[in-house]
């Protein structure tokens, strides 16, 4: 049972709490498949879980295993499920998620090692619905100049960080890994509904295919999960509607 705590104001800010961990464990040099195992830490309310994450490695045992690179929310890099959601550790705090946590590697991904996941299918599906600019026109000393309303067509999907959270929330994607899956599409929207872009003709054909938008389900567990708060299943909808009805 995941304890609250902090938030009413009845925990010092720099009192340490006993955290514990049961965490998902895999080494494929010795293990034949996962397994759990359970720490204990001293942290404070203000910390994250990568802290606790951190205490663990750098005092109770080296070998535990997992990506954080920037810890301020911006790289991506440490997604992980944290009591039964998708959540980035370097930036939920023990005050918001507890003092018992369970941590599991995200889903739908190959593990490599502990919370470590293959990340390539994930990018290979990004890289897929072409996520860059397509302007074929030579612009020459100038800008490509856009108004304000333009770019706030999209700006809600430049913010995302590329962390998987919403593609392996997806139980279509645990189900079919050819679903090219929220992220991709988050992506193509981006430049789908970009003015100064040329190549929306060739994302939608690739989205309009099986493995594209139509597989998604509309559960909303990507945008429940996404850390940055974009609206992952509008701009699914955006996407289908957009190849529907020639809308962009």
């Amino acid at each position: 049972m995941t304890t609250t705590i902090a938030k009413t104001g009845s925990v010092d800010a720099m009192e340490l709490l006993t955290v514990h961990l049961r965490i998902k464990r895999y080494n494929p040099e010795v293990d034949t498949k996962p397994h759990w195992e359970e720490f204990e830490v001293q942290q404070k309310a203000s910390d994250t879980v990568l802290n606790a994450l951190h205490n663990i490695k750098w005092t109770v045992d080296g070998t535990l295993s997992f990506r954080r690179s920037c810890a301020h929310g911006v790289c991506g890099s440490d997604a992980m499920v944290i009591n039964g959601e998708n959540k980035l550790s370097c930036v939920n705090l023990i005050s918001d998620v507890g003092t018992d946590l369970v941590i599991e590697p995200i889903r739908g991904l190959p593990v490599i090692k502990d919370l470590i996941v293959d990340m390539e299918p994930f990018f290979a599906q990004y890289r897929s619905v072409i996520p860059y600019l397509i302007a074929e026109d030579d612009p020459g000393y100038k800008e490509r100049y856009q108004s304000q309303e333009d770019r706030a067509r999209y700006d809600d999907t430049t913010k995302c960080i590329l962390c998987a959270c919403c593609t392996t929330s997806c139980p279509v994607y645990w189900a079919n890994g050819e679903y090219v899956g929220p992220a991709a599409i988050v992506n193509a929207h981006r430049f789908i509904f970009d003015s100064r872009d040329q190549g929306t003709e060739r994302r939608l054909d690739i989205l309009n295919q099986k493995s594209g938008v139509w597989r998604c389900r509309t559960s909303f567990n990507c945008t429940e999960a996404c850390p940055r708060g974009i609206k992952v299943t509008q701009a699914i909808e955006e996407v289908k509607r957009a190849i529907l009805y020639d809308r962009v």
